[in-house]
């Protein structure tokens, strides 16, 4: 019985909070009376995983927890319940993003240099804001340039628990990267 109320819990509790939820989140906060090990409550999401998997909704693992979302395949049919629109990024925002992605720790001059173009404060700006990229320390070089790195919500937004997801790319590659980006 009382496996069936951690279950419903964790269920519970993914779907009421907007974001993902770590195991050590839901251990702390609405598993803690239960004092329930990580590899219980790994059973326990595995379990919500197999039973959603033929729902609407599917149980996904991000770099910051587990969360609730559509299934990708229904997204087209469900866009019509928005009234606003994603927004639509521009390819330099995009390029730069992915080079980010896959050349980081990375300096704004050497994303310029593999660019051939400058980039623009808008475009580092919005990244930021979006928090998808952020200052991960000075390169020790004259003038201690910002080293640009990725964060957990980038890997979140783009249901990626680590950098390795990234789709391996060759040399000259980078476009493949950017429609990848673009089809998110």
């Amino acid at each position: 019985m009382s496996e069936l109320i951690h279950k419903q819990l964790v269920e519970a509790a993914i779907l009421a909070l907007a974001k993902p939820l770590s195991i050590k989140f839901l251990q702390h906060t609405v598993l803690a009376p239960y004092k329930l090990k990580k590899a219980d409550v790994v059973a326990i999401l595995d379990s919500l995983i197999l039973d959603y998997q033929d729902k609407g909704i599917v149980l996904i693992e991000t770099a910051s927890g587990y969360s609730f979302v559509t299934r990708p395949d229904l997204s087209d049919a469900l866009s019509c319940l928005w009234q606003e629109r994603s927004p639509k990024y521009s390819k330099a925002l995009l390029e730069t993003l992915a080079i980010v992605a896959y050349r980081q720790p990375i300096t704004r001059g050497e994303i310029e240099h593999i660019r051939g173009v400058a980039v623009s404060s808008h475009i580092m700006k919005t990244l930021v804001e979006r928090q998808w990229v952020k200052n991960v320390g000075q390169k020790d070089v004259p003038g201690k340039p910002s080293l640009y790195g990725t964060t957990k919500e980038f890997l979140d937004y783009f249901g990626l628990t680590t950098l390795s997801q990234l789709p391996t790319l060759k040399e000259n590659q980078l476009e493949d990267a950017i429609s990848a980006f673009e089809q998110q």
